[in-house]
């Protein structure tokens, strides 16, 4: 066998063991306490047991950001872990009557992110007391953490997306989120 290959067939092995160590630690976690809904339909249960908003449950937005033909970004959570991470979650959605294409920008200009696919690659944070900008992280092959293979968002299904950057210091507690073709949003990290 080629060393090579040996060699990058050990790195995505390490790279994938850190991942399932990850995943395995958060188990432990202790679940958040939801407040109860007023809607009567249950809330849907991932493999990790995280529960997933269903259609008539309200979702707390902490950012709305409009886009280009219709195009919206709704931002629900932007959560530190122990392990230095920032995770974004929302909901990318059509305000529009017909389906609308998620534009090529939004993976940003980098030769490594772009060759992967539309992404939301191209996101960014803006610490402006720290003076720092943070860049949605990428792994060994250069694919960004984030929500890959976006097409056309039609009016009635909404996207559920996600994006992964080093985490702020913990006294930094706001951040502007920039993503291309969209308007930037003030952020309120946990």
């Amino acid at each position: 066998m080629n060393v090579r290959y040996a060699r990058k067939g050990l790195a995505s092995l390490a790279v994938a063991s850190v991942a399932l160590l990850a995943v395995g630690c958060g188990a432990e976690e202790k679940p958040k306490t939801a407040k109860p809904n007023a809607t009567t339909a249950a809330p849907q249960t991932t493999q990790g047991g995280e529960k997933q908003p269903t259609a008539g449950e309200p979702v707390e937005v902490l950012a709305t950001l409009k886009g280009q033909k219709g195009l919206e970004l709704s931002i629900s959570s932007a959560e530190r872990d122990a392990g230095g991470f920032l995770t974004v979650k929302g909901r990318l959605s059509n305000s529009g009557g017909s389906g609308s294409a998620v534009p090529a920008q939004v993976s940003g200009n980098e030769t490594e992110v772009v060759k992967h696919g539309t992404s939301l690659g191209g996101a960014t944070l803006v610490d402006s007391v720290g003076k720092k900008r943070y860049y949605v992280l990428r792994d060994t092959d250069g694919r960004p953490l984030t929500t890959a293979g976006l097409g056309i968002v039609s009016a009635s299904d909404p996207v559920e997306v996600f994006m992964q950057f080093p985490a702020p210091p913990a006294t930094t507690t706001e951040v502007s989120f920039q993503l291309p073709t969209f308007e930037p949003a003030t952020l309120k990290l946990s």
